[in-house]
């Protein structure tokens, strides 16, 4: 299992973004969250098996129709306890 903390930016917020994070990360089996931050970007801690986070990377550097992604910033992280993929309130 790898992690990895992920933040969005562009037009991330009020397109969508989060919904469609939480139900990719849900197809592919992930844990973790997702969240707005007050600064515009959209921040996700992915958990799982490599390959699906990588998908989650690749995903997220397209998001969902009405975004435009300018950049995706990816750091190793730690795994968590969770066990699920959740939406968090924004931060």
């Amino acid at each position: 299992m790898i992690a990895r903390l992920m933040r969005v930016h562009g037009r991330v917020q009020g397109v969508g973004y989060r919904y469609a994070m939480e139900d990719q990360a849900q197809l592919l089996g992930l844990a973790g969250w997702v969240r707005n931050r007050l600064d515009g970007t959209v921040e996700a801690h992915a958990q799982g098996p490599a390959d699906a986070v990588q998908a989650l990377v690749d995903w997220a550097h397209r998001g969902p129709a009405h975004a435009q992604v300018s950049k995706v910033e990816v750091t190793d992280t730690s795994p968590t306890h969770e066990t699920r993929f959740l939406r968090l309130p924004t931060a």
